[in-house]
């Protein structure tokens, strides 16, 4: 099961923080194990692991998120773009 990180930048830390276990929800279609980590220079800037059960799905979820994900992501703050590494 390969791990994807996926990063980006975030309007307030403690508010996309306080919005772990709905993203851990979220991702929960195609992703176990969610990590949540904010950057220890102090900036905006976070990152999510996760172990991947099926990259497609996971690929076509982060392309194109469904209107329920991109309000999700609207509330915790989240500012695109995100780029998304898979382990190869």
């Amino acid at each position: 099961m390969p791990k994807v990180v996926m990063t980006h930048a975030v309007v307030d830390t403690e508010r996309w923080l306080k919005g772990k276990a709905e993203r851990a929800a979220a991702l929960s279609a195609f992703a176990t194990n969610v990590t949540d980590y904010a950057a220890a220079d102090g900036s905006n800037n976070i990152a999510v692991t996760a172990d991947i059960q099926d990259v497609a799905t996971a690929q076509a979820a982060l392309a194109s998120p469904s209107p329920e994900t991109a309000a999700l992501m609207e509330s915790h703050g989240v500012l695109p773009p995100i780029t998304t590494y898979i382990e190869r």
